[in-house]
């Protein structure tokens, strides 16, 4: 495919307007507009939806747009590299990440591995709800647990397990939960995703029996972001659950103590997830083994 059918394509995506996108080319609105008909054409789909007000891309047109921005984007990259030698880092990483992990625990890593290449930018998306790494044209993405999605490769970057936690003077204030089952009518905070509010905690039984069971939470305080649950837990409005690996700095400074630990065992460990079968461009491959060093010195 001509890279200059590609490039009004991606402008067309952007600019949302055929004649604005020919412009940018050197091209009449009449001739941009033929060159996408023959981009249909050629690839048997329809990339765009048009009224007599806008111009939106298919789910399909969504689909051509993030890997001609990968096609395009590694085209630039060799170029690059002929030019400043094939050690050349540099371009755009985009990544997703939940909001607290991201905020306490990832970006100073990202700091330090732009520090040694100044020429690395982020795009970074801090999400409580699982990312659509294609449709949301995603490079790396952090998730805490079971991964359904085959199509992506999944690595371990740090064990974890979800708690029970809140703030030392909460605990002391309502006498602690003896049972799982007491959660249900003490004060908790509720992280909300796209499925609703998380407000079944899951617990072992605790017994020979080892049952996985849960608790379902009454007394909520919600909010769609993990960060803003874990600075409310922090003051005392509620018991969390929360990954151990978000809170471990608020244990260690007794800002958050956990309870009910010997219920509380289900593993959910966190995982970096990358697209399969596709090249990695040497900022996305040094980025993951640099990431896969620094959360191993966490534990």
């Amino acid at each position: 495919m001509d890279s200059q059918v590609i490039r009004l394509f991606l402008d067309a995506a952007q600019l949302g307007s055929f004649s604005a996108a020919g412009r940018k080319q050197g091209m009449s609105p009449a001739a941009a507009s033929a060159s996408i008909q023959r981009l249909e054409a050629s690839l048997q789909v329809k990339l765009f939806e048009r009224t007599t007000r806008q111009l939106r891309l298919t789910e399909e047109g969504r689909l051509y747009r993030h890997f001609s921005e990968q096609a395009m984007a590694l085209m630039a990259e060799a170029e690059s590299s002929l030019h400043a030698g094939t050690d050349s880092v540099r371009g755009m990483v985009k990544i997703s990440a939940p909001s607290d992990l991201g905020r306490n625990v990832l970006m100073p890593m990202l700091d330090a591995f732009r520090a040694q290449y100044p020429e690395v930018q982020y795009a970074l998306t801090l999400s409580d709800n699982t990312s659509n790494m294609v449709q949301d044209d995603i490079d790396l993405a952090l998730r805490y647990g079971q991964l359904a999605d085959s199509d992506m490769v999944a690595r371990v970057l740090a064990p974890s397990r979800r708690v029970v936690c809140a703030a030392p003077s909460l605990i002391a204030q309502t006498g602690g939960p003896v049972l799982p089952e007491d959660l249900a009518d003490l004060p908790t905070l509720v992280l909300v995703t796209a499925l609703g509010p998380m407000q079944d905690w899951r617990y072992c039984s605790n017994d020979d029996a080892d049952e996985r069971l849960s608790v379902r939470v009454r007394r909520t305080q919600q909010s769609n972001d993990g960060e803003i649950i874990r600075k409310w837990a922090i003051a005392g409005q509620g018991y969390a659950y929360k990954s151990i690996l978000d809170i471990s700095d608020d244990l260690r400074c007794g800002r958050l103590a956990t309870v009910l630990d010997e219920y509380f065992t289900d593993s959910a460990p966190l995982n970096i997830l990358y697209h399969r079968n596709r090249y990695q461009p040497p900022r996305i491959a040094l980025l993951i083994a640099f990431l896969m060093q620094r959360f191993a010195d966490l534990a």
